[in-house]
């Protein structure tokens, strides 16, 4: 009897759970179907609302239909701007209002949202900003509006940028690992960290000089927005004259200070409203679920530009949505040089680097594209180290004045645990081989002298191959190409002045060059975007462990889940975690670049 009622209730509760399934499945098939069919109509005299309160990313992520979560959304630039864009010629949408408080987003992607919004602004409509607490890049995409709102007891953060790094010298010291340092270049500081209890002198000079081009570059912005001398702007932000709301508006950073109720005033009185009624507004979800139109509307044209979407680390084999694995990427750039059809490509990086060999993958299907069609490097945020190695082979680079770039170097990390094992565990090691070096390379036990210089030699071969290919690409000799590498990171400004980008722009002016390049009219090709993303049912079956991605989304949950319950200690276990998939020479951006 017990056991009937053992399988009995096993079969009730397979019977549920296989139910329940089943009801998500259906679920997701009905959304995707309504949402392809549905037609969200936006009413007259409607106002846009962007609260950009997600992580900006240049594809975006939705987690629409995902009962199984694990994957933090964000909002997409490219459906960003398009929506922007679309409401400048939409009679229905009168204006945008930016509800915003912290923005999270690198500077270049937030100086190309601030020009689709400058462009809008050309239409004669209004552009009104609300916030309650602005961080600096709110305020910086704020800046451009016709009328700004702080509220009475708000915040406006207007000090300057910064970058902190946490170094783990005493954290290896007391947990017994003995980390071997392998790298080219007294820039090139990602191994830093690991050695070092501070920034470098030459890590602090690199990072000082970045930092002040990026913010003489916004300062520069908001000064021509807001009617206020450079240097006047300069002064209050490095005297840090900003403490409370009164003195944003006495500074003239803001023009009012007032409560949500009061904007809503103002948008009654540009939308002639009656007090008793409230402006409508439409959110960024919603209009774009309702309006699909992109670069392609009104395009019937055969011809293809491909936008090759290269964002996150630079890694070895398929990768995932949040990475860029060499195999799918190099499919992607060989599909579009195979297809007849696409007449040029637009590669978009946003990638801090990595894998020197994944890279190397990738800029060989970057030359060979070269060779019969336009190839145009777009960066966005960053394109640094690895990101630059992709981009360097390209016809021309276009770079954000505030892009990150170069950091043209290689490194490579070896751990040796064996005091960890050893004086903290207990544990001895033991090994057996055929040769002297059969078991190099490996973490537990010292390398020898000869050892680290067979490591170094591997390290300096791709160092030399690395630069020898920029200098290629950039047409400069390769001993100029070495002065400017040395692993140094520059901004977009800085490297355009030493030649290593060729062209200040965003997204839209690298599109304008590839069809120049493939002589193309501008309603004369529609834009394809690869790699291809999965949607709708199929990125939920792979959450369920069906396809390819299955793995990489059952990943993404646990590290989804992690991130809850760390809190502020994620950023030490995701360095960990990076530090595990850093197989073979790197070529990445120092430290985990943060600018806020």
């Amino acid at each position: 009897m017990r056991q009937f009622f053992k399988f009995t209730l096993a079969t009730l509760v397979g019977l549920v759970l296989f139910f329940g399934l089943g009801l998500a499945v259906l679920a997701v098939i009905v959304g995707v179907a309504s949402s392809a069919s549905k037609t969200k109509s936006v009413a007259a005299n409607s106002v846009l609302e962007l609260k950009l309160n997600e992580p900006l990313t240049e594809r975006g992520q939705s987690t629409d239909f995902n009962p199984l979560g694990g994957r933090q959304s964000s909002t997409g630039l490219v459906a960003l701007k398009e929506a922007i864009g679309r409401a400048k010629t939409d009679d229905d949408i009168k204006g945008i209002l930016l509800n915003l408080d912290i923005v999270q987003g690198g500077m270049a992607s937030l100086e190309e949202v601030r020009d689709a919004l400058l462009d809008f602004k050309k239409s004669g409509k209004f552009v009104v900003a609300y916030h309650e607490t602005a961080s600096e890049k709110s305020y910086y995409l704020a800046s451009m509006a016709n009328e700004i709102y702080l509220h009475p007891q708000g915040l406006l953060e207007f000090n300057g940028l910064s970058s902190e790094v946490m170094f783990y010298k005493r954290l290896f010291a007391k947990a017994g690992i003995e980390p071997y340092i392998f790298r080219v270049g007294s820039f090139k500081s990602a191994v830093e960290p690991f050695f070092r209890e501070n920034f470098s002198d030459s890590a602090r000079l690199q990072t000082v000089s970045y930092l002040r081009s990026l913010n003489d570059d916004l300062i520069g912005q908001v000064a021509a927005a807001r009617g206020i001398a450079p240097a006047r702007l300069h002064v209050i932000s490095d005297s840090m004259l900003v403490h409370d709301a009164n003195d944003a508006l006495r500074l003239k950073l803001v023009t009012k200070l007032g409560y949500f109720d009061e904007v809503q005033d103002y948008m009654r009185g540009k939308l002639g409203l009656a007090k008793d009624k409230k402006p409508n507004l439409v959110s960024l979800s919603d209009y774009n679920d309702g309006n699909q139109a992109d670069e392609n509307e009104g395009k019937t044209s055969g011809n293809r530009i491909a936008v090759i979407y290269a964002e996150g680390d630079i890694v070895t084999g398929k990768g995932s949505d949040d990475n860029i694995g060499s195999t799918k990427f190099a499919e992607a750039i060989r599909k579009a040089r195979l297809d007849d059809k696409v007449k040029a490509v637009v590669l978009r990086i946003n990638s801090p680097g990595g894998s020197s060999l994944a890279s190397d993958v990738i800029y060989r299907e970057v030359l060979l594209t070269k060779k019969v069609k336009p190839i145009i490097a777009s960066m966005s945020d960053v394109a640094a180290s690895g990101g630059y190695y992709i981009a360097m082979a390209c016809d021309t680079i276009v770079a954000h004045p505030n892009s990150i770039t170069g950091s043209i170097g290689v490194f490579g990390v070896l751990p040796n645990i064996q005091p960890l094992l050893a004086d903290k565990l207990g544990i001895t090691v033991d090994r057996v081989t055929t040769g002297k070096f059969s078991d190099l390379p490996t973490i537990t036990r010292a390398l020898s002298d000869y050892e680290k210089k067979t490591m170094q030699h591997s390290v300096d071969l791709i160092y030399a191959d690395f630069t020898s290919k920029a200098a290629l690409g950039r047409h400069m000799p390769v001993e100029r190409l070495r002065r400017l590498a040395s692993g140094r990171v520059w901004s977009g400004a800085e490297a355009k002045a030493n030649g290593l980008v060729d062209v200040l722009g965003d997204y839209e002016a690298a599109l304008k060059i590839a069809a120049a390049r493939a002589h193309l009219k501008a309603d004369d090709y529609r834009v394809q975007r690869l790699p291809r993303r999965k949607a709708g049912l199929e990125a939920l079956l792979a959450r369920f462990g069906v396809g390819d991605d299955a793995e990489a989304a059952a990943d993404a949950r646990v590290q989804a889940t992690l991130k809850t319950k760390l809190g502020p200690l994620y950023p030490v276990y995701a360095q960990y975690q990076k530090l595990l998939t850093m197989s073979g020479v790197q070529a990445r951006l120092p430290y985990e670049l943060e600018i806020k």
